[in-house]
C-alpha cells in the first residue's frame, strides 16, 4: 500500500502539539517553531527528523527511498524520502520518532499508549475543554506523583486552575473514554 502527504498529515497532526503551517509554498508539520516532517511542493516527498549520525546508513540502506536533503539543509538532522516507497506502518514509524526529536522527554511515550490516551493529554494541554470531556469517562481516577482526582469535573477543573498535568504512563480504557490515568 501507498503513502500519500495526506496519510503523514493525518499521523502527524494526531500527535500532541503538532501543526501544520505553510512556508513558501510548502507544508511544514512543527512542534512549537520546530520542523520535523516536511513536503516536497509536489508532495510525493518528505524531509523529517532524524539522527544525523544514521543518516547515510539509512540512504545506504535503500537509495530508491531515502536520499540526502538539499545541501543547505545538510546542517541539520534531515533526510528525505519518497512517498510511494513507504508502506503505513514504517511511515508512522518515522514520523512519530521525527517529532520525538521536538517535544519533551515527558511526551514521548504518548503515540504508544492506546487512544484516546494523547488526544486527551493534547486537548488539555491546548484548553479544548470540548474534547477533553467526550474523551473523558465520567468517573475517571487520575494519580499523577502524590495527587489523586476521581471524576471528570475534578480532572477539567484541576487543569483549568493549574495547568496540565504530565502526561500518564499508563492508562485503561472503557467505552472508548479514559478511565485511569496513571503516572
Amino acid at each position: 500500500m501507498m503513502v500519500a502527504a495526506d496519510d503523514v498529515r493525518a499521523v502527524a497532526l494526531g500527535l500532541p502539539r503538532a501543526y501544520e503551517q505553510f512556508i513558501a509554498g510548502r507544508a511544514k508539520l512543527k512542534v512549537k517553531q520546530l520542523v520535523f516532517c516536511s513536503f516536497s511542493r509536489d508532495e510525493t516527498s518528505m524531509g523529517f527528523g532524524f539522527p544525523r549520525e544514521e543518516r547515510e546508513s539509512l540512504i545506504e540502506s535503500d537509495p530508491q527511498t531515502y536520499f540526502w536533503p538539499r545541501p543547505s539543509d545538510l546542517r541539520y538532522q534531515w533526510v528525505c524520502a519518497h512517498l510511494h516507497r513507504l508502506d503505513p506502518q514504517l511511515m508512522t514509524e518515522l514520523v512519530t520518532d521525527a517529532w520525538r526529536m521536538c517535544v519533551p522527554a515527558m511526551l514521548h511515550d504518548l503515540p504508544d499508549l492506546p487512544a484516546p490516551a494523547a488526544a486527551l493529554w493534547h486537548a488539555l494541554d491546548c484548553g479544548d475543554w470540548a474534547t477533553a470531556r467526550s474523551l473523558t469517562h465520567p468517573r475517571i481516577q487520575v494519580t499523577s506523583g502524590r495527587e489523586s482526582l476521581t471524576g471528570r469535573t475534578a480532572l477539567l477543573d484541576r487543569v483549568r486552575e493549574c495547568g496540565a498535568l504530565k502526561p500518564p504512563t499508563q492508562v485503561e480504557v472503557r467505552d472508548g473514554r479514559l478511565y485511569r490515568w496513571m503516572r
